[in-house]
């Protein structure tokens, strides 16, 4: 099963929790102050997964790709440390004011558990600085079984992070969220060292939608689910960060997930049209091919 599929997504109560105090707080530091960055795609590139999206003919999937998105969130890195020269050939492949943000590798996260990674890290960092201007906000998923009681691996990960890369992290065991003495440990290490923290809407891990900023960066994961209310969960998130906004919110990064991927494109035009016309931007909407008996097409 995919992380926080359900079998009857329509039974869902998808509203989003009211934010944490602290949120409103945090951005106050920052009221007053538009949008430094805004980044909206998907997760991968490959045509096989987004088979609604390439014209018949494309030859360079993530050279296309790039002109009808500003950022990708960059999975790919996750399964293996590619060398400087493959980050040099995808920065070549991007348009000017495109953004990669890339998934810490899992020989980091998942094998060794942020045990004695400072080496590892060096290394990452260093083969994605070919990226330059265009390495985006890095993010850290741990696994589903990382638990509060190894939380001591985590500030001496944070500590050696450099301070220059941003950074979101995303914990998933259910406890970094549900209890509250834990969830504030988190915290105060987050904000010590102003890191953000990912959030996850997805349809069966309701718990991950914390709602509680960092900093005046919003790293959002959306999962849709393959079903007509994919759209309304979109208008809700575009409330929500317009709320924020108003409030201070200075950064976005927005990745559009599906359990079936073909229908991401999809999603981001909708929600990048919709983005564009609340907040005067004028985001690339990307062009869609829409695949034959596609009933979650709303557009």
């Amino acid at each position: 099963m995919k992380f926080g599929k359900v079998d009857d997504p329509g039974s869902v109560d998808f509203t989003l929790p009211p934010d944490h105090p602290q949120t409103k707080k945090v951005l106050s530091n920052y009221a007053g102050a538009t949008f430094e960055n805004v980044r909206i795609g998907c997760a991968k590139w490959n045509r096989q997964d987004l088979k609604n999206f390439y014209p018949r003919g494309t030859k360079d999937e993530l050279s296309y790709y790039a002109t009808q998105f500003n950022a990708i969130e960059l999975n790919a890195s996750f399964y293996r440390i590619f060398p400087d020269t493959q980050f040099e050939t995808w920065y070549g492949k991007a348009t000017e004011d495109f953004q990669f943000s890339p998934k810490i590798p899992r020989i980091i996260s998942h094998i060794k558990r942020l045990n004695d990674t400072e080496r590892l890290v060096d290394d990452v960092v260093a083969n994605m600085l070919p990226l330059k201007e265009k390495l985006g906000c890095c993010f850290l998923q741990m696994p589903d079984n990382f638990m509060p009681k190894w939380m001591e691996r985590l500030e001496p990960f944070f500590k050696h992070w450099p301070k220059e890369i941003p950074l979101a992290v995303e914990l998933r065991h259910t406890d970094w969220y549900n209890d509250e003495k834990i969830a504030n440990q988190l915290n105060e290490l987050l904000l010590k060292y102003d890191l953000a923290s990912v959030i996850v809407d997805a349809a069966g891990r309701r718990d991950l939608l914390h709602m509680r900023l960092t900093n005046a960066t919003a790293f959002i994961r959306y999962n849709g689910a393959n079903h007509p209310s994919d759209y309304a969960r979109l208008d809700d998130w575009l409330e929500r960060i317009e709320a924020w906004y108003e409030q201070g919110l200075k950064q976005l990064y927005f990745y559009v997930h599906q359990n079936l991927e073909e229908a991401s494109p999809l999603l981001s035009a909708y929600f990048i049209e919709k983005f564009n016309k609340k907040f005067g931007t004028d985001i690339v909407i990307p062009k869609t091919i829409t695949p034959k008996n596609n009933q979650y097409n709303l557009l």
